[in-house]
């Protein structure tokens, strides 16, 4: 499957060993001199160790990759002892990959180790880290807390709302099995929906996660066929919504959807909503 990972550029490591302290789920190791990634399925692709570089020579790329496997993680960890463990269920935490969290947590239950968790309960939401020369966690995945509204505010100083729940938005930026995906209601939206029909967060974003995308535009669709497959079949999401302008070219879209949905191996309900270029709903149309 293709899915976040880090690249290392060997000529820019230094051999600092930085990086590999810094990667709490075992994925790196220094040979010979180089910071060098073990294994696929150790890397969590969340880019931790992209700060730890003082050179820049890790960043993010999407390439095809073994899918992160959080149980041979807690394996591989599990003879580091108790600081080690902590410091990688509070990096889930912190990325808000419950999924990963809890598996992580229940490893360690039914493996009878004694371990106190209560320092993950209030552990912070994490702050978005400064680019570096190699690379940026920009697209680290993360959930977004919303604010509670304020009745007393007036419209001038209350602006509308935004609907959305998570980061990236992308789809060739986002990790298809992102805590936040699973079971969820997926809005696919060509990405000039959101400029023409004002009511975009109420009318189509409410209560589900988002996936833009332009099928003209864009490159290599193969992978958001390959992605929005991955949603379907491991994330488990429970309905399709597929959001596209009435011009020709956004058909695209639906096709990719299709496609998507042919390679899964679970059923799931696609609806199909056609917008105008004056922002009006023309159709909705369950597939």
């Amino acid at each position: 499957m293709k899915r976040t990972v880090i690249k290392i550029d060997e000529e820019l490591c230094n051999g600092c060993g930085l990086c590999v302290s810094g990667c709490h789920e075992g994925a790196l190791q220094l040979i010979d001199g180089k910071a060098v990634m073990i294994s696929d399925i150790f890397c969590d692709g969340l880019g931790a160790c992209i700060g730890e570089c003082p050179v820049g020579a890790i960043e993010l790329i999407e390439r095809e990759a073994e899918k992160y496997d959080e149980i041979a993680v807690m394996q591989r960890i599990l003879p580091k002892g108790e600081k080690v463990i902590l410091a990688h269920l509070k990096h889930m935490k912190d990325h808000n990959e419950t999924e990963y969290l809890r598996q992580g947590i229940e490893f360690l239950k039914e493996n009878n180790y004694p371990i106190d968790l209560s320092s993950l309960e209030d552990a912070p939401q994490p702050k978005a880290s400064a680019c570096h020369s190699g690379g940026c966690p920009g697209s680290a995945s993360r959930e977004i807390a919303k604010a509670q509204s304020n009745p007393t505010q007036t419209p001038s100083n209350n602006p509308q709302p935004s609907e959305l729940s998570h980061w990236p938005v992308q789809l060739h930026l986002q990790n298809p099995n992102a805590a936040y995906f699973k079971g969820c209601n997926l809005l696919l939206a060509a990405d000039c929906t959101a400029f023409t029909i004002g009511s975009f967060h109420q009318t189509l974003l409410k209560n589900k996660k988002v996936s833009i995308a332009c099928p003209k535009l864009d490159s290599n669709k193969e992978e958001y066929v390959e992605k929005l497959t991955a949603m379907i079949d491991e994330a488990q999401i429970d309905t399709l919504t597929v959001a596209v302008m009435e011009v020709p070219c956004c058909s695209g879209l639906v096709q990719i959807a299709k496609l998507a949905l042919q390679n899964a191996q679970r059923k799931c309900p696609m609806k199909v909503i056609v917008i105008s270029v004056e922002g009006k709903i023309l159709s909705e149309t369950w597939m």
